[in-house]
């Protein structure tokens, strides 16, 4: 195998959603269109939040190795006319507004695209686990005529979630925010 050179290695060990993006983009800011960065990351969702992120903003996403328990993902910087508007998936909901139609009984199915050790220890009671990574290839296995909340831990990876389902032509999709961390509402876990 030929030796990857990067610019920039930045280390995003321990960190889980969204902070691996949130310091990739700081880090980005400071290099050249074309220089490739190197972020090390533990978080096994990062792999597709960076892909994804690639995907949305125009950088273009080279690969990750995997090295044990570390993924090193290597991106590289777009050109100014490579960069897209980064996108925000424009129909939300808050915890609360979720929180009054589940306690309403409304008929509603909730998407949770955390990872499965993330949803085993909390989740919303009835909550559908399909992992972000995994919904490119199991969404075909969604109704497009429901209606879906999805939710994350803190409304990154199901603002993602969201515009892939668009993309496959679902129309009623949310995005819960802001996820997770902030619920109040019931949880339950496989405790």
């Amino acid at each position: 195998m030929s030796v990857i050179h990067v610019d920039q290695t930045l280390d995003c060990r321990g960190l889980a959603c969204p902070m691996p993006i949130v310091k990739t983009k700081k880090a980005m800011s400071a290099i050249h269109s074309g220089q490739v960065i190197e972020v090390l990351a533990t978080d096994k969702g990062s792999l597709a939040d960076f892909q994804a992120w690639a995907s949305n903003t125009g950088h273009q996403y080279l690969g990750t190795v995997h090295e044990g328990n570390v993924l090193k993902h290597f991106i590289r910087k777009a050109n100014p006319d490579e960069v897209k508007e980064e996108l925000k998936y424009m129909h939300t909901v808050t915890n609360g507004e979720l929180l009054r139609r589940i306690e309403a009984n409304e008929k509603l199915t909730v998407i949770d695209v955390r990872e499965p050790a993330e949803y085993a220890f909390n989740r919303i009671p009835g909550a559908v686990s399909i992992p972000f990574g995994d919904l490119e290839q199991r969404w075909d296995e969604l109704d497009p005529n429901q209606t879906f909340y999805m939710i994350c831990r803190t409304g990154n990876r199901s603002d993602r979630a969201c515009q892939l389902l668009a993309d496959k032509g679902f129309t009623a999709v949310a995005n819960v925010l802001n996820g997770m961390s902030d619920w109040s509402g019931p949880t339950e876990s496989n405790q």
